[in-house]
């Protein structure tokens, strides 16, 4: 059975996985900053810092994947295009969203700044983790400007199947990261020691030097010539900007709506006290390393569905999305496995206290079994997304976290009593629940497409 489903889907596989290794690298990159965040400061200094680390990212990562969620919106209308062999439209949509994309940059510091900043105090947080969060948030908000423009350029470069450079880029960008980190939060070579403030120095530097490499590649390489004919900075139009942002805004509500729940999860568990915000912290980040690398499959798959589409070519559409399935359900049993059987081992890369690493220990447990469904939800989304279908899908992300996940896990965690393992049951079910909608959903319209072709014929 196996061996002729391998048969059946081979080529798709191989097609796919060599689109999709060069993302994942990429996509990686984001988690691997806050990650490297977490490990440096977690070792370097003490539970209440990494506490604000947890704190600050739970919040960070809401106002990023707002923006991450609108440059995606550039990506399946490029490989449409590319698809129907209209060059110069790719220019222009690339035009249109550097500027889009600058502009969200420049209101999401400011939300952070005239927002975040203000209330932060009043989320019950123990005092000495916001005095330490304040900072390192700053930083970060600057860093989400320059993340964009890269962002800009890497999407375009994916959607036209140019996935290796962006990923190269990042690897350099993290081992930068790494090394600044932990050279201002240590102090090192005359440098003062500037504790989990120095993490978001070097995340900043982080991001400005690859936004400046990854516009030189996508304007200065001979592979982009003939679709950057009509490309212009200063260009935007009514038509092309209401096209990515019809994409782009609901895709940053789908982020929102998944990444959210867990910040809310995040705040809530907060209340209960620093370990647990913790062990919260270390497992979460863990779960977010598979996540980026499913997202990193997911996006391969916008991009081959995006293609697929603008030729119409709906039987390869369905065997190639249905291959991405195959993958992230293969790949998300591997960590599942590791998550459950290493649980113990794997929270000492971020810290030596006991207390949290017996906490994370318990919930990477259940991180390991919502593994499949956070895999498959995301490829869900990513197959939809190449179609142009973004509505429905995030409704479902909204019913799935946050009518579904967020009460359950308030009520198994504060009403039941169990505390920071009951939060994570409550989103264990909304990524069940999400995992389910959207796999129906991709079923319906794929099967509606290939009819609809066939009659035609």
């Amino acid at each position: 059975m196996f061996s002729k489903i391998y048969t059946k889907y081979k080529p798709y596989y191989k097609e796919n996985l060599h689109l999709a290794l060069p993302i994942v690298g990429s996509q990686v990159g984001h988690t691997l900053v806050h990650m490297a965040d977490s490990v440096i400061v977690g070792h370097f200094t003490d539970t209440t810092q990494l506490a604000a680390v947890s704190l600050v990212n739970s919040i960070f990562i809401l106002i990023m994947v707002i923006g991450l969620g609108i440059s995606y919106g550039l990506t399946p209308l490029i490989a449409q295009e590319n698809g129907r062999q209209n060059y110069e439209e790719c220019g222009k949509l690339l035009s249109n969203s550097l500027i889009i994309n600058i502009l969200v940059g420049i209101f999401l510091y400011c939300l952070v700044h005239f927002g975040v900043l203000l209330v932060i105090d009043n989320l019950g947080q123990t005092p000495a983790v916001v005095q330490y969060a304040k900072p390192y948030l700053g930083l970060l908000s600057v860093s989400i400007i320059p993340l964009l423009i890269f962002q800009t350029f890497k999407q375009f470069a994916e959607g036209l199947g140019f996935t290796k450079q962006a990923m190269f880029v990042s690897i350099w960008g993290n081992a930068l990261n790494i090394i600044l980190g932990i050279i201002f939060v240590k102090g090192m070579f005359g440098i003062k020691s500037m504790g989990v403030s120095g993490v978001g120095l070097s995340t900043l530097i982080d991001r400005l030097l690859m936004a400046t490499v990854m516009a030189i590649y996508v304007l200065r390489s001979k592979h982009f010539k003939k679709y950057l004919v009509s490309f212009k900075a200063t260009f935007i139009d009514k038509l092309r900007a209401t096209k990515i942002i019809k994409i782009g805004a609901p895709v940053a509500l789908q982020y929102s709506f998944e990444i959210s729940a867990f910040s809310g999860a995040a705040v809530l568990i907060g209340t209960i006290g620093a370990v647990e915000q913790a062990a919260h912290q270390i497992a979460i980040s863990l779960a977010a390393m598979t996540y980026m690398i499913a997202s990193g499959i997911a996006s391969a798959a916008t991009i081959k569905t995006g293609n697929n589409f603008g030729k119409n070519n709906f039987d390869d559409l369905r065997m190639s999305a249905i291959a991405s399935y195959h993958v992230i359900l293969l790949f998300m049993s591997c960590t599942a496995i590791i998550f459950i059987l290493a649980n113990s081992v794997m929270p000492f890369i971020y810290t030596e206290d006991l207390s949290v690493v017996s906490i994370a220990a318990q919930l990477l447990i259940i991180a390991g079994f919502f593994q499949l469904f956070d895999g498959t939800q995301v490829v869900g989304l990513g197959v939809l997304r190449g179609i142009g279908d973004v509505n429905i899908p995030t409704f479902i992300t909204f019913l799935a976290y946050w009518v579904v996940g967020i009460p359950i896990g308030y009520v198994l965690g504060f009403k039941f009593n169990l505390g920071v393992y009951g939060i994570w049951y409550g989103l264990t079910f909304g990524l069940l629940t999400a995992s389910i909608l959207l796999f129906f959903r991709f079923q319906n319209k794929t099967k509606a497409l290939k009819l609809k072709t066939d009659t035609v014929i």
